[in-house]
């Protein structure tokens, strides 16, 4: 199982790189030339997520973004450092919680998820005291043929 790891400052022009990574690890790992679209716009929206929820949060940690390529399947996990609903703040060293469903930002937030849902068929949002992940995956080729 290879993994590429990339983290990257909060920043909006950073997301265009992690998309680029993106597609290209996709296509070694073997993702059908007719998805790459569907994996760079799935990773850019889960990475404009991420960095709007580190800005709103005054969160100064980076994004990360791990890339694996598995058997039969390649994954990619954004993650922010946003601690959930109920976490406690003190505890992971934001100064504060995710909004709450009423809170500014919430419908943005919906509408990314709701555009990675309708791009990706397998997809998991976790989120916990040390932040949240959003889990991607597709399909790959059975064999891969390198030059």
């Amino acid at each position: 199982m290879a993994t590429v790891e990339l983290r990257f400052s909060a920043q909006p022009e950073h997301v265009r790189t992690a998309r680029l990574v993106a597609a290209a690890v996709a296509r070694r790992a073997g993702v059908d030339e007719a998805v790459l679209d569907e994996v760079r716009l799935a990773v850019g929206e889960a990475c404009s997520r991420a960095v709007g929820l580190h800005r709103s949060h005054g969160i100064t940690a980076p994004v990360s973004v791990a890339l694996t390529e598995e058997e039969k399947a390649f994954s990619i996990e954004v993650g922010d450092s946003v601690p959930g609903p109920g976490a406690d703040p003190a505890e992971s060293g934001a100064g504060s919680a995710r909004p709450d469903s009423e809170a500014d930002g919430e419908g943005e937030d919906e509408m990314g998820l709701a555009v990675i849902s309708g791009l990706v068929d397998d997809v998991e949002v976790r989120s916990g005291a040390g932040g949240g992940v959003i889990r991607m995956s597709w399909p790959t080729a059975a064999a891969v043929v390198s030059p």
